[in-house]
């Protein structure tokens, strides 16, 4: 299936926030024709259909009667609800795609649409969104995972790379550790500098000037992950060895900011898994920090 098949699809947003504003606006940018948008709020479709176009609707049943192609954008939770909403209004007819955008959620999200004859799928960008503008600035050159039915896989493969994305599938059981995954490898690492920041003030420097002073360090072990992988890019006490260091760590987060040991030490007993891959620390000084961190 190439784009211009694609591209002969009339498209129907449901749910104009962050995620369903950018790609909206990067399948409209793509030759994609977007004839309806529909939100809870005027407020959010006077904002979005400035990137989208289409004609705007308060129902989305008649915003879905008007396209062949409905892309769920609701959060999650209100995906399966909005979905039999619509299928039970009329507004889905055989042949329909109906795809969804979650990162955690299954086909089983969608069984009301296949249930009135759509082919149904998702579509999840493996990337952020803290606003319109970095979405689309980031979904193109993002993976995508697709779970889809067999007669719309190659059709979510051409979508995925008309908004500029690198398209792989991963099943329906896998959805959950597949997310997991991604909300460890974004919103984890967030928790993590946020971990540093609450040291640093404790030290007296403000949250601005922490990540001033720790962003070189965090962009240059980013570096090396990606140009030597994850275990040989692991540097520090844990990789070297160094109980002692450990030691100092854990009683001084225990004097005063206790609140962070449970997190450093577990991240700590990982980290000794990684060191013993590298080959740097033996098994028996990775023994002992680990017993120092239980």
């Amino acid at each position: 299936m190439n784009t211009q098949e694609v591209r002969q699809d009339t498209v129907a947003i449901l749910g104009l926030g962050k995620v369903g504003t950018a790609v909206g606006f990067l399948l409209r940018q793509a030759g994609y024709r977007i004839v309806a948008v529909a939100g809870r709020s005027k407020a959010s479709l006077t904002q979005g259909i400035v990137y989208t176009g289409g004609k705007p609707y308060l129902n989305f049943s008649e915003a879905a009667l008007t396209a062949n192609c409905i892309i769920i954008t609701t959060s999650d939770d209100a995906i399966a609800y909005v979905c039999k909403i619509i299928s039970s209004e009329g507004g889905i007819k055989p042949g329909t795609k109906v795809i969804h955008m979650s990162g955690a959620g299954g086909l089983d999200l969608l069984e009301s649409a296949s249930d009135a004859g759509a082919h149904v799928a998702s579509i999840h960008p493996l990337q952020s969104f803290a606003d319109v503008e970095g979405a689309i600035k980031n979904i193109p050159g993002s993976t995508f995972g697709i779970t889809s039915e067999d007669e719309i896989k190659q059709w979510s493969v051409q979508m995925v790379r008309d908004l500029g994305g690198i398209p792989f599938f991963i099943s329906d059981a896998d959805k959950s550790l597949y997310h997991a995954a991604a909300c460890i490898a974004s919103n984890y690492l967030t928790t993590l500098i946020y971990m540093v920041e609450e040291i640093y003030q404790s030290l007296g420097l403000s949250r601005e000037d922490t990540i001033r002073a720790i962003w070189p360090l965090v962009m240059g072990t980013i570096g090396n992950i990606e140009s030597k992988g994850t275990v040989q890019a692991l540097t520090g006490p844990i990789a070297r060895g160094d109980a002692g260091t450990i030691r100092k760590h854990a009683e001084a987060l225990r004097h005063k900011l206790p609140d962070l040991l449970q997190a450093y030490s577990a991240l700590g007993i990982l980290t000794a898994d990684v060191g013993l891959k590298k080959k740097t620390l033996s098994p028996e000084t990775a023994r002992l920090i680990k017993e120092l961190l239980k």
